[in-house]
């Protein structure tokens, strides 16, 4: 299978990025296993089912900005795991079949064919609700954990994740299908919103100027996504674990559609190389971060 990779470098491999992932999966799932028991009940157990096998990037990039801004990782975790939750939540609500209709999610079965559609709806309710249980009950400054939430809410609601996956929808059934310039701002907001969070909330921790992280995490979001659509087009559904083509069989606008395989990956190229140039106010401290950007467009799944 073809890789998207950045040209004249050396980009962090799958390989070596995912014991780094691992270990802040680990943080993650031990913050959340402080809230959540099985025991509790079916919504509690496909909580934790929901939130188990993922990528984690989103909790990496809240630790990884924490580290370069000099808040440690105690810290960060429970910010890390919020925004784990909102995206866990995104996708149990985004499989079921009023929305994308998918049986599958990370190699298994999603949470409303696992358990039913009703505890799918709450178990996406109940994750929102805890990611700001989190932030609250967190060992930051009052102030900043109120600037935490407010940001989050605002990514994670019309103003970011929720309206672009309305966008989205209304795509669907649009006489004409989106421009580059509209789908580019769907993505902001559907993927990118809690990327960017992700990637400016250690500088919120901090009190310092969230500015170069803001525009890392925006181009960071939007290459992300442009990898997705290449993965829709090029990925293995087992390697994935999920399905793969839906964009196409659908006939929905994509980067990949409007600006073909080699244009899209070269797009995403640009947006690494901006994302990387946004660091440099770090130095050498953010160099994971750089590497993180490139593994973004060279990862398999």
């Amino acid at each position: 299978m073809a890789r998207v990779s950045l040209r004249g470098s050396s980009p962090l491999t799958q390989d070596k990025l995912t014991p780094a992932l691992a270990h802040v999966r680990q943080q993650v799932q031990s913050e959340l296993n402080r809230w959540l028991r099985k025991e509790d009940g079916p919504v509690s157990e496909a909580m934790l089912y929901s939130v188990e096998g993922g990528k984690c990037l989103r909790g990496f990039l809240v630790l990884e900005g924490a580290k370069v801004n000099g808040v440690s990782a105690p810290l960060a975790t429970p910010a890390a795991a919020a925004v784990e939750c909102i995206h866990a939540y995104s996708l149990v609500h985004d499989d079921m079949p009023c929305m994308d209709d998918d049986d599958t999610r990370r190699g298994r079965p999603t949470v409303h064919r696992a358990w039913d559609e009703g505890t799918a709806l709450l178990v996406g309710d109940a994750l929102q609700a805890l990611a700001f249980e989190l932030v609250a009950h967190g060992d930051l400054p009052a102030e900043v954990r109120l600037a935490l939430s407010a940001s989050l809410a605002r990514a994670s609601g019309v103003r970011g994740m929720v309206g672009g996956q309305a966008m989205d929808i209304a795509a669907e059934s649009a006489e004409a299908p989106l421009t580059l310039e509209q789908i580019t701002a769907l993505q902001r907001g559907k993927t990118g919103a809690l990327i960017e969070w992700s990637a400016m909330a250690g500088a919120s921790m901090a009190g310092a100027d969230p500015e170069p992280l803001r525009r890392y995490g925006q181009a960071l979001g939007l290459a992300f996504q442009i990898a997705d659509d290449v993965l829709d087009v090029e990925g293995d559904a087992a390697a994935m674990g999920k399905a793969v083509g839906k964009d196409s069989d659908r006939g929905k606008a994509t980067f990949v559609s409007l600006l073909g395989l080699d244009g899209a990956k070269s797009r995403a190229e640009s947006f690494v190389t901006e994302a990387c140039d946004a660091l440099s106010v770090y130095d050498e401290k953010a160099e994971c971060l750089r590497q993180t950007a490139r593994f973004v467009i060279s990862r398999r799944n």
